[in-house]
């Protein structure tokens, strides 16, 4: 799928936050984010086609972390390298199910996209793609989501100097899309 619609975006302290609608599976970041499940295993979604995409390779190695550590909490993240994707790495991570909003929901979300941001930060990326993590399969509300994500990662962005130049969101719907122009527009 090509883009259909580029270029919103927002500079915080002199980085950059970006929507595009595509398909994560083909952006030229250092890491795309990937929703994942706290298997680490692949499943639907987004997270099926990261790892049908990236093939095996990243599959073997997120055995190899869940071997050495067990599974992923929600609102945590690991790497992994891309595969054949054309990112350089996947960073996989677990948000949480929604259960109608009260049971801490909102603060795993934000867990999620802080830990991937740390990860990043950490390994010195430049560029980093996220997934609308959590509004698949584990039901939470897009505008919801959208609103802790965008918040979430301006907060990092400002607060960490580390933290990469460009993190654009990948959204594959254009529901999706304007739901998160709307967020980030809030900004």
């Amino acid at each position: 799928m090509k883009r259909i619609i580029e270029g919103m975006e927002r500079s915080v302290t002199g980085k950059v936050i970006e929507l595009v609608l595509g398909d994560i599976t083909r952006e030229e970041v250092d890491a795309v984010v990937n929703a994942a499940n706290s298997t680490l295993l692949g499943g639907g979604g987004v997270d099926g086609a990261i790892h049908r995409a990236g093939g095996p390779e990243i599959l073997e190695e997120c055995r190899a972390i869940r071997a050495a550590q067990g599974e992923c909490p929600p609102g945590g993240a690991v790497i992994t390298g891309g595969g054949k994707l054309p990112a350089r790495y996947v960073i996989h991570a677990v948000g949480p199910v929604w259960r109608g909003g009260d049971l801490g929901e909102a603060d795993i979300l934000a867990s999620c996209y802080r830990n991937a941001l740390r990860i990043a930060a950490d390994r010195g990326l430049r560029s980093v793609a996220f997934a609308s993590i959590g509004t698949g399969a584990y039901g939470y509300p897009v505008g919801k989501a959208a609103s802790v994500a965008i918040a979430t990662v301006a907060s990092f962005l400002a607060a960490d100097p580390a933290a990469p130049l460009r993190v654009r969101f990948v959204l594959f719907d254009p529901v999706t899309y304007a739901t998160y122009a709307g967020a980030l527009g809030a900004l």
